[in-house]
C-alpha cells in the first residue's frame, strides 16, 4: 500500500468514503503537482537562460519533459488499477492527449506574448509574474481538466469497459470493503 493510500485508509469514515471515492482525482492531482514542479523548474531555468525571448518554446520543452514524467506516475500509480487497452496503445493516447494539453497550457502564454506583445510592454518582474499567472494557473487549470476527462475516458479507460456497464456499489458496504473495491483489490 503506498504512502496516499494509507493515509486515504486511515482518514475519518466520512472523509474516507469521500477519498475512497475520488482516489483517482487526487492522485492525479499530486501527479500533477510534481511534474507541475518539474514543468516550472524546466521552463524558468531556460526562460532565464538561453530561450529569454522564446517563452513559447520554453514552455513547450518543459512541457513535453513533464510529460514524460506524467506518464510514468499515472500508469504506475494514479490509474494503475485501469486497464483495457495495450501498452503500446494507451501510450500513444496518453501523449497524444497530453500533447493537447501542453498547446492549452500554452495558448494563454502565446496569446498573451504573440497577440498582446506583453513582453515589449512590461518589466521583467511583471513578466515573470504574468508568465507564472498565465502558465502555471491559467493554463495548467485548462489542461487539467481537459486531461483528467480525456484520460480516463480514452487512455486508461475503466478496465470492465468491454464487459458491459457495472452495477453501483451497494450503500451497505463496510468501510474496508469499499476501500478495496475502490483500490481495485
Amino acid at each position: 500500500m503506498s504512502f496516499i493510500d494509507g493515509l486515504m485508509a486511515r482518514a475519518p469514515g466520512p472523509a474516507q468514503r469521500l477519498m475512497m471515492r475520488h482516489h483517482e482525482l487526487i492522485k492525479f492531482a499530486l501527479v500533477g503537482g510534481t511534474t507541475m514542479v518539474i514543468d516550472m523548474v524546466i521552463f524558468y531555468s531556460l526562460v532565464w537562460t538561453v530561450l529569454e525571448q522564446k517563452p513559447v518554446v520554453a514552455k513547450i520543452i518543459s512541457g513535453v519533459v513533464a510529460t514524460i514524467a506524467s506518464y510514468i506516475l499515472n500508469r504506475e500509480w494514479a490509474f494503475k488499477h485501469r486497464g483495457g487497452r495495450e501498452m503500446h496503445h494507451e501510450a500513444l493516447l496518453f501523449f497524444v492527449i497530453s500533447g493537447i494539453g501542453v498547446v492549452l497550457q500554452a495558448a494563454p502564454l502565446f496569446v498573451a506574448n504573440n497577440i498582446f506583445s506583453s513582453r515589449e510592454h512590461l518589466s521583467l518582474t511583471a513578466t515573470a509574474i504574468l508568465d507564472f499567472f498565465l502558465n502555471y494557473i491559467v493554463g495548467n487549470l485548462l489542461q487539467m481538466a481537459f486531461r483528467f476527462w480525456a484520460l480516463r475516458k480514452f487512455a486508461f479507460p475503466d478496465e470492465h469497459l468491454h464487459t458491459g456497464p457495472q452495477p453501483p456499489p451497494p450503500d451497505d458496504l463496510s468501510d474496508e470493503e469499499l476501500e478495496d473495491r475502490e483500490l481495485g483489490h
